[in-house]
C-alpha cells in the first residue's frame, strides 16, 4: 500500500486522473476506517480541497465519520443542509455559492461552495455521503462530478464487502 500520494497532470481531469489508481489500492487495507480515512485524506490533499469528509447515517441523523479541514458539524438531520439533501433525495448536489442554498448549515464561514455524493449500502439505501467544501465560490463542476462519483464507487466497494 501507497505510503504517499503522488499526483500528475495541470489540468482538474489531469490530476483526477492521477488519484484514482492511488485510492483504488488505498482502498485495499483490510480495516475500513482506516482505508476510508487514508482515501479522505487523499482527495483533501491532493486536489486542494477546503474540507473533505464522510457523514455516516446513524438513526435518523448523518454523524461526522473521517474527514479532513477544519472542526466540523458532528451530527446533521435528515433533509437538512446540502448533506441532508443529497440524503433525502438519494442524489448529488452541487451548489455553487452556499449563501444561496436554503437551509445551508454553516460547519465553517470560509466554506464557499460544496458538493454532496450519496454513498449507498447493498439494499440501496444511502448510508453515508460524501461532502466536499471549498472556500472558493463555484469551485465544483461535472469533472468533479463525474471523478467524485468513481471515488464514492470505491468508498461503496469497502463499506459494502
Amino acid at each position: 500500500m501507497a505510503e504517499s500520494i503522488i499526483i500528475r497532470g495541470e489540468t482538474k481531469e489531469e490530476k483526477y486522473k492521477s488519484l484514482l489508481p492511488q485510492l483504488k489500492s488505498l482502498a485495499e487495507e483490510p480495516d475500513q476506517y482506516a482505508a476510508l480515512g487514508n482515501i479522505i485524506s487523499a482527495l483533501k490533499y491532493s486536489m486542494d480541497f477546503f474540507w473533505a469528509g464522510l457523514y455516516i447515517v446513524k438513526n435518523d441523523e448523518l454523524v461526522l465519520g473521517p474527514f479532513q479541514g477544519t472542526v466540523a458539524c458532528t451530527r446533521i438531520g435528515f433533509g437538512k443542509g446540502v448533506c441532508g439533501y443529497a440524503w433525502e433525495n438519494k442524489k448529488t448536489v452541487l451548489v455553487d455559492d452556499v449563501t444561496t442554498f436554503e437551509g445551508h448549515i454553516a460547519c465553517s464561514t470560509e466554506s464557499k461552495s460544496e458538493i454532496v455524493l450519496p454513498i449507498f449500502g447493498k439494499t440501496g439505501d444511502v448510508i453515508m455521503v460524501l461532502d466536499i467544501d471549498s472556500n472558493r465560490l463555484a469551485d465544483f463542476d461535472p469533472i468533479d462530478e463525474s471523478y467524485l462519483m468513481k471515488t464514492v464507487h470505491i468508498i461503496e466497494g469497502i463499506v459494502n464487502s
